[in-house]
């Protein structure tokens, strides 16, 4: 079975079926978002990885399906997400069961910790 897995993202060649088994495909892709729960995401950021997934897997259309290719797909998406997390459109899970700041420490403006983290003056 063709696969990529990288720590927010899951490709399979293949596709879940209602009873939960799991059925090879060379033809079709199952795509797994943040198995982990590390990120907290809105629907609408959510969307964006599913539509920019079918782009990615639309530009490899017609090439052989190969681990290597899959990979590249499932790297490409991870930085598309790693581009949403510096956006502000998603952010760290700070509830989940390992928070873990693959992507690089959370950001907080500056103005925000003047006083708090950082001496006035």
């Amino acid at each position: 079975m063709l696969k990529c897995t990288t720590r927010h993202v899951h490709i399979f060649a293949g596709e879940v079926t209602a009873d939960n088994n799991f059925v090879p495909r060379d033809d079709l892709f199952t795509l797994d978002v943040d198995p982990d729960n590390e990120l907290v995401w809105t629907d609408a950021a959510l969307q964006k990885v599913y539509a920019r997934f079918e782009e990615l897997v639309e530009e490899y259309r017609g090439r052989d399906l190969t681990e290597y290719n899959i990979r590249r797909i499932g790297s490409d998406l991870e930085h598309f997400i790693r581009s949403l997390l510096k956006q502000g459109e998603i952010a760290y899970n700070l509830q989940g069961r390992a928070p873990n700041f693959s992507m690089g420490f959370p950001q907080i403006p500056a103005e925000e910790i003047v006083g708090q983290y950082i001496p006035k003056g």
